[in-house]
């Protein structure tokens, strides 16, 4: 699949409101379609940031289809799920550079690439996100907490002693879907590395 190709068809087809153009034209712009996913973890490849938005925007149609019984339009809009998977982790563009180290393979030592970060603006990860869009476009409140609390458990603020993953899982049961999506497209449809 080219998944830079479904990522824009996607959104065009779905994404319409005000602003999402340019935010559109921001995306293009950056290293978005080029960006791997994480730095050693799923998707840790040229593309992968691209590749994992997609997949979790497929993940989060199925648990969807699943938890509202093929009425999950009445719950959520196509617009809001588009928005929710493929701009969730937004916050990684221009987040990661490639640098070389040395290894020595069958006694000779080469130079090879590999992802690391360099987070110019550290302003979270769901957060960030949150941020990012708004500067292009509106976000509803369902949207909002989806994407600020996407990484759920994960999340520094959870790990810090946080205990508002709860509440909003419970009064914002998209946000717990689309976690499990996220987790899903992470550990079910990506390879590690």
């Amino acid at each position: 699949m080219d998944y830079k190709e479904e990522f824009l068809s996607i959104y065009k087809e779905n994404i319409k409101r005000e602003g999402s153009d340019k935010l559109l034209e921001w995306l293009l712009k950056s290293d978005f379609f080029t960006a791997p996913a994480s730095t050693r973890f799923h998707s840790a490849h040229q593309g992968g940031l691209c590749e994992h938005s997609v997949k979790a925007y497929y993940r989060f149609i199925q648990n969807l289809d699943m938890e509202y019984e093929g009425m999950w339009e009445e719950k959520i809009s196509p617009e809001s799920v588009a928005v929710i998977a493929l701009l969730h982790d937004v916050c990684k563009v221009d987040y990661y550079k490639v640098e070389y180290k040395n290894v020595k393979r069958e006694g000779v030592w080469e130079s090879v690439p590999y992802f690391t970060v360099d987070d110019k603006l550290p302003y979270g990860h769901g957060e960030k996100s949150v941020y990012i869009i708004s500067a292009f476009m509106r976000l509803t409140r369902d949207e909002a907490m989806a994407i600020n609390w996407h990484m759920g458990g994960y999340d520094q603020r959870v790990l810090g002693g946080s205990y508002a993953l709860s509440s909003v899982f419970y009064s914002y049961p998209i946000s717990l879907l689309f976690h499990i999506s996220d987790l899903q497209a992470t550990y079910l449809d990506e390879k590690k590395g």
